[in-house]
C-alpha cells in the first residue's frame, strides 16, 4: 500500500506541473490540444471541448500538447508526408506547393494551401498506416500554423506558459511547508508525539505521551534531547521519563542507525508557528534547499553520483516515509515537488528550463530559431537526461540491493 501511495504521491506531483502549462497557456490564449499524466500508449482518454484528456501507460511523467512549439519549415513536410508521396506520386504538386509558401515565410499563403492538401490526401490511394500518419501530419501543420501557435506568441507569454510548470511546483512546495510549519513545525517539547514500529525506543518501552526529563540522569532541555541521542554513537542510554505523574527509567536502550544518524525511533510533539512566522520558515526551508540542489549538481559535475536517484529511488523513499507516518511523507512530497521544479529550470531541452532560454533567444533575435538547432540541442539534452536517469537507477538498484 505504502509503495502505491508513493506512486500516487509522485502523479499528484506530475499533474501539478502539467497543470500549470496547460491552465497558463488557456489563460494567454493559446489552446492546448492534449493533458496527459504517463506517456502513452493511453489507459484511458475522453475529449471534452477540443481537448484530449488522458492516463498513458507509462507513469514516469506526463505531457500538456500546446500546439506550433516550432515554427513548420519544408523539412516537416518530407518527414510527414514522404511515404504517402512513395504510395502517390499525384500529391507530390500539392505538397510542393506548401513546401514552396514555408520556404518564402509566407506562412498565411501555406495555411491557405493545406485545404487543397487534404483534399488531395483524401483522394490518395494509401495503405491504413499511411492514411492515418497523413492525418495526423496534417492535424499538427495545422496547428502549427494556427493562430494560436506557441513560436507565434510575444515572449513573455512563451515565458510564462512555459514557467508556469515548474513554478507550480515551486509554489506546491511552499504550501505544503508552511501548512506543516504551521500546524506541527514549530519548537520541539519533551513530549513524545509517536514511536515507530521495530526501533529501539519500541523495544525500550517508549510510549506517545511520555515526557522525556533525561538522559543517563542528565535533565536535557527539548532542543538538546535528539543531540544527545545522536552524539551517543551507538552507546547505550537510559531514558528518563514522565509518565502519568511518575518517573520512569527506561533503559539502557542502543541507538541505531536510522536516515544515516544514531536515533531511537521516536518523534517529539512541536509547537505549532503563527501563520507569518511559518511563511518565514517555508521561504527559508525552500532557499536552503535549493542551494543544497545546487551544491550537489556541482557535485555530479565533479564526479559525486551518489545523491542521484530514479522514480524507482523516489518511490522506495517515499514509501519508506510513509511507513513513519504521513507527516514525514508531507515533509518528502514538499521536498520532491521542489526538487522537480529545480531541476526542469536547468537550461536544457527537453526540459521547461531549455524552451524558456530558446524563448529568450528568439525574442532577442526576433526570428524563431531553426528546427535543426532545436533537435541537435535536443539530442544532447536528451543524452544528458537520460545519463542522470541510469546513474539514479543503478544507485536505486545498489541501494535497495543492499549494496
Amino acid at each position: 500500500m505504502s509503495i502505491l501511495i508513493g506512486i500516487l504521491g509522485l502523479g499528484l506531483l506530475v499533474f501539478v506541473h502539467e497543470a500549470g502549462h496547460f491552465f497558463t497557456a488557456r489563460a494567454v490564449g493559446m489552446s492546448p490540444r492534449k493533458f496527459y499524466i504517463g506517456f502513452p500508449p493511453a489507459l484511458f482518454r475522453v475529449r471534452r471541448k477540443g481537448i484530449e484528456y488522458g492516463i498513458g501507460t507509462i507513469p514516469l511523467g506526463g505531457y500538456v500538447k500546446i500546439p506550433g512549439m516550432h515554427r513548420p519549415a519544408p523539412s516537416d513536410l518530407d518527414a510527414r508526408f514522404g511515404r504517402a508521396l512513395e504510395e502517390d506520386a499525384q500529391l507530390l504538386a500539392p505538397i510542393e506547393h506548401v513546401k514552396r509558401r514555408l520556404a518564402e515565410g509566407d506562412m498565411e499563403g501555406a495555411r491557405a494551401l493545406l485545404d487543397e492538401l487534404e483534399r488531395a490526401l483524401k483522394r490518395a490511394e494509401l495503405s491504413d498506416s499511411t492514411r492515418k500518419s497523413t492525418r495526423k501530419g496534417l492535424e499538427d501543420l495545422r496547428d502549427g500554423l494556427g493562430g494560436d501557435a506557441y513560436w507565434r506568441q510575444r515572449t513573455w507569454k512563451k515565458v510564462a506558459v512555459i514557467f508556469a510548470g515548474p513554478g507550480t511546483n515551486l509554489v506546491f512546495a511552499i504550501a505544503i511547508f508552511f501548512l506543516l510549519f504551521l500546524l506541527v513545525g514549530g519548537k520541539a517539547t519533551r513530549t513524545i508525539e509517536q514511536v515507530q514500529e521495530e526501533t529501539p525506543a519500541q523495544g525500550a518501552g517508549l510510549r506517545p505521551g511520555d515526557r522525556i526529563v533525561a538522559v543517563n540522569g542528565m535533565p536535557v532541555a527539548p532542543d538538546r534531547i535528539s543531540r544527545s541521542i545522536t552524539s551517543s554513537e551507538g552507546r547505550p542510554l537510559t531514558i528518563t521519563v514522565s509518565r502519568g505523574g511518575d518517573r520512569v527509567d527506561l533503559g539502557p536502550v542502543q541507538p541505531k542507525v536510522i536516515d544515516g544518524a544514531y536515533r531511537l525511533g521516536f518523534r517529539l510533539k512541536a509547537e505549532p508557528l503563527g501563520a507569518a512566522a511559518s511563511f518565514s520558515q517555508s521561504l527559508r526551508l525552500t532557499g536552503t534547499v535549493t542551494k543544497e540542489i545546487g551544491a550537489s549538481l556541482g557535485r555530479l559535475v565533479r564526479g559525486s553520483r551518489k545523491e542521484v536517484s530514479s522514480p524507482v529511488g523516489i518511490v522506495e523513499g517515499s514509501s519508506q516515509a510513509i511507513e513513519q507516518g504521513y507527516e514525514t511523507y508531507m515533509w518528502v512530497l514538499g521536498l520532491l515537488s521542489l526538487s522537480l521544479a529545480l531541476l526542469n529550470l536547468l537550461p536544457l531541452l527537453p526540459l521547461d528550463g531549455g524552451h524558456i532560454a530558446f524563448s529568450i533567444i528568439e525574442g532577442v533575435r526576433g526570428r524563431a530559431v531553426g528546427r535543426e538547432v532545436y533537435e541537435r540541442v535536443s539530442a544532447v539534452g536528451i543524452a544528458l537526461v537520460l545519463l542522470l536517469f541510469f546513474i539514479g537507477l543503478s544507485n536505486d538498484v545498489g541501494r535497495i540491493g543492499g549494496n
